[in-house]
């Protein structure tokens, strides 16, 4: 079976633009593509999301467990466990690990309330 090429057809709104054009036509559809996935990224999160963000920083998964309850408990998921725990070290002024293993013992959720 023969494909029938189109090629000279499809390209022609394309044949006349020289390769900076070409790029930046490019690069502005990628975009296009790209913005609606970042934007449903920074608007919706789960919680196993979440539970990889806070195990790359560091914590281990019996850590994250109440990090990640305490968060949803709160209604902070569209937040970001991890800026809960950020935000939390910064108000403190302690490190970021120390944070996050105070929240998963049951510390400092009170003054997590404040934090947004």
């Amino acid at each position: 079976m023969k494909r029938a090429d189109d090629y000279e057809q499809r390209r022609q709104h394309l044949a006349n633009l020289t390769d900076e054009e070409l790029e930046k036509r490019f690069w502005d559809l990628a975009e296009k593509v790209v913005d609606p996935l970042l934007e449903l990224g920074k608007k919706n999160t789960t919680p196993a999301v979440e539970r990889s963000i806070l195990l790359r920083m560091g914590f281990s998964s019996i850590e994250v467990k109440p990090i990640i309850e305490g968060v949803m408990n709160k209604g902070l998921m569209p937040k970001g466990a991890g800026n809960v725990v950020w935000r939390l070290s910064k108000k403190l002024g302690i490190s970021v690990r120390e944070a996050g293993v105070a929240l998963s013992e049951g510390k400092h959720w009170d003054e997590v309330d404040s934090l947004f």
